[in-house]
């Protein structure tokens, strides 16, 4: 029962401090729950760390935030972006993984973003890839089962990969 917790509340807690690589959590839990539940706890606990941390950015952590986000240009002109196109932006951060979930969360807490267009882009964009997380760890556990669907979705997780540095690379010439 300890393990299950302290699993869940990394996942929450990753989502604030991303000190960790999250497929590493998503493994933790994959273990520990199995592919089905782990999935969902992983799912619904980076979800919940995400709207906290958003809350926190919001009324709480302003100076907090403005700080940890200066290490990320990128992140102020996407928060610029956020305010007009709230769900588009945190949608597409979201399925495609260039900037830190975290990052993500901050800076829209920072925006004037309606909190609903927050919360639709981050419970669907999050989905497929807290899901590709999750069975790339579990394949890992699996490796000589699932070897071959492994290598299928590390490829999917590398072409996001390198969509999300095209995208970024086209956001940061658009600013310059």
């Amino acid at each position: 029962m300890p393990g299950k917790i302290i699993g869940m509340a990394l996942v929450f807690f990753q989502t604030f401090f991303p000190f960790i690589p999250f497929v590493l959590v998503a493994g933790t839990n994959v273990a520990i729950f199995g592919i089905k539940v782990g999935f969902l706890v992983n799912y619904v606990m980076s979800c919940l760390g995400a709207i906290a941390s958003f809350y926190f950015a919001r009324y709480y952590g302003h100076a907090w935030v403005e700080k940890k986000l200066e290490r990320f240009p990128l992140v102020q002109q996407f928060s610029l972006r956020m305010e007009r196109r709230g769900f588009l932006f945190v949608f597409l951060g979201r399925l495609i993984p260039v900037l830190p979930s975290s990052a993500i969360n901050f800076a829209a807490g920072l925006t004037r973003m309606k909190f609903r267009h927050f919360l639709l882009g981050t419970l669907l964009g999050k989905l497929p890839i807290v899901f590709l997380e999750s069975m790339i760890a579990h394949d890992l556990f699996h490796f000589h089962k699932y070897k071959g669907r492994l290598l299928l979705l590390l490829g999917i997780f590398v072409a996001l990969i390198i969509i999300g540095n095209g995208v970024k690379k086209a956001l940061s010439a658009k600013t310059k």
